[in-house]
């Protein structure tokens, strides 16, 4: 297990109706662990539209994260 801060923006703060946890896991990738907060919160959108930060940079989702990190999934943005 290990243990990382996610920080909620935008779509995932309205869904998890925190800016940000302390989480406990057992993933082994990013997509794991979108998968898991998915389930714990009911986010809807699908990896392939969301991108994963982990320390201020954008990462895949089949990359793996350490123990400490600050992670955030960001939601598609619409522009006009």
């Amino acid at each position: 297990m290990k243990n990382v801060r996610v920080e909620y923006f935008a779509y995932f703060r309205e869904k998890s109706g925190v800016p940000v946890e302390d989480v406990e896991t057992g993933a082994a990738t990013l997509g794991d662990l979108y998968d898991e907060l998915s389930g714990r919160h009911g986010f809807a959108l699908p990896q392939s539209v969301v991108r994963p930060v982990v320390d201020d940079e954008f990462r895949a989702m089949s990359d793996a994260f350490n123990e400490g990190d600050r992670v955030a999934f960001v939601p598609p943005v619409a522009g006009g």
